[in-house]
């Protein structure tokens, strides 16, 4: 796993799921693997660097055995995508305050614009090797 940068995501979010299926087509090499928030996994890797699995509005990204939050996160794994998607990290010039001031915004709405699932994802058979394990 070591290898492998980790996403960990809120499952029952649409706005995610979509982030997530967004990852995976921008990465041929399949380097990245997935975990939702509400997965057993997730809370063995949060509870491991001594971090609340609880929280459900942050998206996070460990690679390297960093672990980056909300906008950091997500710029940090726009660095691995494929095209021209690196070139996005030119944001972390924005302070981190604005940054994730924007981000906690979306996070705060993206139930009721994008809606929520009753369960989480489930991923295909061709995916489910990237997928550390199933939710709890």
């Amino acid at each position: 796993m070591q290898d492998h940068p980790i996403i960990l995501f809120d499952g029952v979010c649409n706005f995610c799921n979509s982030a997530v299926n967004f990852v995976i087509k921008r990465d041929p090499q399949s380097k990245f693997r997935f975990a939702t928030l509400q997965s057993e996994k997730a809370h063995e890797i949060l509870s491991a660097r001594q971090l609340s699995s609880s929280d459900l509005s942050s998206f996070v990204f460990i690679k390297d055995d960093k672990v980056y939050t909300r906008s950091t996160a997500a710029l940090k794994v726009c660095q691995d995508l494929s095209g021209l998607w690196p070139m996005m990290y030119v944001f972390m010039i924005v302070p981190r305050f604005i940054r994730d001031g924007v981000y906690n915004w979306i996070a705060r709405h993206r139930y009721q614009w994008f809606g929520k699932r009753d369960t989480c994802m489930m991923p295909t058979n061709d995916l489910r090797s990237r997928f550390l394990n199933e939710p709890i």
